[in-house]
């Protein structure tokens, strides 16, 4: 690919900051459960409550498990690192990854991981980093979401816009422009903070002009005049029942259903605006963080709120995963979290990762 940049062949390891045994993870987790400038912290980001001792790191933003089982985890100033089972690998420059604030991991069907952040897109192939930046046709550097579609293709959201990458070249794909928002740090009319494909193969964006989905032909957009709580959208997320799931930056959640938006209000037993993130677990439950309010959980009837109260000693999650053994993890400020039953237990340098 021209004027796109790889790190040498160096080996497999990179460097590793601690050594843990990784023992009856599924067990203990259940079925259920640089000198570049780093991210500002979610608005109003508080003081943790019960803050746990030593974070692995001070932020995670993004969670995923690669097809061999390791989990890796994309920080906001740490850059990436990977957990083997054993031991936590980093990768920062030094190792070939040139960024530190990590939006968006994704897997391709032959187990190269793709990693989004304020340094462009990196490909890993298990060996060495592939790098993508404006030189090779990206809107922007700055990567804050990615996604691959059924066909394989990547889709890229940017500071300044959204593209998509066949393997050979990025296309821009152009959306309605929004306003700024100096609120959330960074920001820019163009701004993509989120693209997802739906079960029909139509893909949507979140972005501060609202949340827009294209068929291939047609694009519709859905803002305040269509029900929506808020234009800021942060996230989308379709459910199994075929709900279409928004998380806004100033109202909320709501969500798509039969042609109608409804708000998630306190009424419903959910209380804040700020929400980041959506993700659906293997057994159909929604889950979502909301700033100064912990972390809910949708069954289908109820929200169930995790707080303080339940361990969680963060006010300021960002992401939810949950990986092949069943353990839901959260990812935020103060690190690493994971979900034991009713209970939510920070994982640190000392552990526990069982």
């Amino acid at each position: 690919m021209s004027n796109s940049s790889s790190h040498p062949r160096r080996p497999f390891a990179a460097r590793i900051r601690f050594f843990l045994p990784l023992l009856g993870l599924a067990a203990a987790c259940g079925s259920d459960p640089g000198t570049q400038p780093t991210d500002p912290q979610p608005a109003g980001t508080p003081p943790t409550t019960a803050a746990p001792a030593t974070p692995i790191t001070q932020f995670v933003r993004r969670i995923h498990e690669d097809a061999r089982g390791h989990l890796w985890l994309g920080t906001n100033g740490d850059g990436v690192a990977r957990w083997t089972g054993k031991r936590l690998e980093w990768f920062r420059a030094a190792d070939g990854f040139p960024g530190v604030a990590v939006r968006g991991i994704v897997e391709d069907g032959k187990g190269n991981l793709w990693i989004g952040s304020e340094a462009g897109v990196s490909k890993f192939d298990g060996q060495r980093f592939q790098h993508y930046t404006q030189r090779d046709g990206l809107p922007d550097d700055d990567v804050w979401c990615l996604e691959l579609d059924r066909r394989g293709t990547l889709w890229v959201g940017t500071l300044q816009g959204a593209c998509e990458f066949d393997g050979v070249r990025f296309t821009p794909f152009v959306l309605p422009q929004g306003q700024p928002d100096p609120n959330q740090g960074v920001t820019s009319a163009r701004m993509v903070r989120n693209i997802t494909e739906d079960r029909s193969g139509r893909m949507w964006f979140a972005t501060n002009s609202g949340a827009h989905v294209s068929d291939g032909k047609t694009l519709t957009t859905y803002g305040t005049t269509q029900g929506l709580t808020d234009v800021n959208v942060n996230c989308i997320l379709e459910d199994r029942s075929g709900r279409i799931w928004f998380a806004t930056h100033y109202g909320g959640v709501c969500y798509l259903e039969g042609g109608k938006v409804t708000a998630v209000t306190e009424a419903a037993g959910v209380r804040g605006v700020e929400t980041w993130d959506l993700f659906e677990d293997r057994q159909g439950h929604v889950w979502f963080p909301v700033e100064n309010s912990g972390v809910y959980r949708f069954d289908g009837r109820r929200f169930r709120n995790y707080t303080a109260d339940d361990g969680l000693a963060s006010n300021a999650i960002q992401c939810t995963f949950q990986d092949a053994a069943g353990c839901i993890w959260l990812g935020g400020y103060q690190g690493l979290f994971r979900v034991e039953g009713e209970r939510v237990v920070a994982v640190t340098e000392a552990g526990p990762w069982r």
